[in-house]
């Protein structure tokens, strides 16, 4: 038996969810489905279990893709405001945790049951797990065959996701629907993701796992300013996690370890001032002490500051304010918090998330060539690709 729907929505996390909310209030027949039996564990893990659910900071520029311009339409039309409004309205306490990124005081399942609530109220109807074998147009819309039997559409709207945590259920779905119709797709890699390294470098690392400092971290032109990880398998923590995004593999990236700290400048002065402080001391001072020792270890640096020449101070303050590591790879889409790349945003409508060459087909969310920061911004990306869609299917 064949049932009709204005609108299938297949991925029922964060943008699909918004979508068929916002379809639903439109009078909108609506079948949200996914193919897990959780709903929704992205929003449920994310932030340790308390949701980063925006940024108060959130702007175009926060964002990675071919087009840096598409989502600006989506993000003007759906503020942080306007979903902070949402949570709010069901009350929903939650507070700055630091650099405008917005935590549930409690849990992130607060935000999975207000999006339930509204879709409820909304009167989509919500099936999980579902399985869809094939989709093929038809006059008018499309044909999906899953295992709740056939069901046909007027709309159709992809959510679901990119390839990132694949024990919660991430597959290619999305792209392979893309392709079916012709989509061009960005190629897709992990992002936001730990960095990984070899020899002595790993060996560095894992001697240090555990140990975080301050740090700025650079590729190119782009630097982040935030904690930095030392793990058993290389570098972690926020600004690594950032920098992945844009790092290019082969290349190198460069780290301060002592930001706001001229190092060189600092190891002369106190070679001046306390000529016979063992230099590990002295840049104990400024970083901790395992780190301060490893440096010196790394660079021959031993003894009084007054028996280093200038020259070898220069060396041990460039290892430390200009730390060159050329990572091997990431850790993965095993821990990789989105995936960077997807559908090519040139074939969609920035307006609507339609397909161009495609009628009433949309793409929403990570599935799309846009990769928000570290921080709650590719959630500010969900629910503004979502209420837009939701608007025209």
């Amino acid at each position: 038996m064949t049932h009709s729907f204005d609108v299938i929505i297949i991925g029922a996390g964060a943008a699909g969810l918004m979508c068929a909310i916002e379809a639903g209030k439109r009078e909108r027949k609506v079948w949200l489905i996914d193919h897990s039996v959780k709903i929704a564990e992205k929003i449920r893990i994310s932030g340790g279990g308390r949701c980063n659910f925006t940024n108060l900071h959130t702007q175009p520029q926060c964002y990675l893709s071919q087009n840096p311009h598409f989502c600006k339409s989506a993000l003007r039309r759906y503020t942080p405001q306007d979903f902070i409004a949402l949570v709010r309205k069901h009350g929903i306490t939650f507070h700055e945790k630091k650099l405008g990124q917005l935590f549930c005081d409690d849990s992130a399942k607060q935000i999975i049951a207000m999006l339930l609530a509204e879709a409820r109220e909304a009167g989509v109807k919500l099936e999980n797990p579902v399985q869809v074998s094939t989709i093929e147009t038809i006059a008018g819309g499309y044909r999906l065959n899953t295992s709740q039997g056939e069901r046909t559409c007027t709309s159709l709207v992809i959510a679901t996701g990119g390839l990132s945590i694949p024990k919660i259920g991430a597959t290619p779905f999305g792209y392979q629907v893309a392709k079916q119709f012709g989509l061009n797709i960005i190629p897709p890699r992990p992002a936001l993701v730990p960095l990984v390294f070899d020899g002595a470098l790993l060996a560095c690392c894992q001697a240090l796992s555990g140990l975080s400092v301050e740090a700025d971290v650079r590729f190119g032109k782009q630097v982040f300013a935030e904690g930095l990880l030392f793990t058993h398998r290389g570098l972690s923590g926020p600004s690594i996690l950032q920098i992945s995004s844009y790092w290019e593999e082969g290349e190198p990236i460069v780290i301060n370890l002592a930001p706001g700290t001229d190092v060189l400048a600092f190891l002369k002065e106190q070679k001046q001032s306390q000529p016979k402080l063992h230099i590990n001391n002295a840049l104990a001072e400024i970083l901790p002490r395992r780190l301060a020792q490893s440096i010196c270890d790394e660079h021959n640096g031993s003894g009084p500051l007054a028996s280093l020449s200038d020259t070898r101070l220069a060396a041990l303050a460039s290892a430390v304010n200009a730390w060159h590591v050329k990572p091997v790879g990431t850790e993965g889409y095993r821990t990789a918090e989105v995936t960077r790349g997807g559908v090519d945003t040139r074939e969609l409508s920035s307006q609507t998330m339609e397909a161009n060459k495609q009628p009433r087909l949309f793409f929403i969310g990570e599935v799309v060539d846009v990769t928000g920061h570290l921080g709650g911004f590719n959630f500010q990306w969900a629910w503004s690709s979502g209420y837009v869609a939701g608007q025209y299917v």
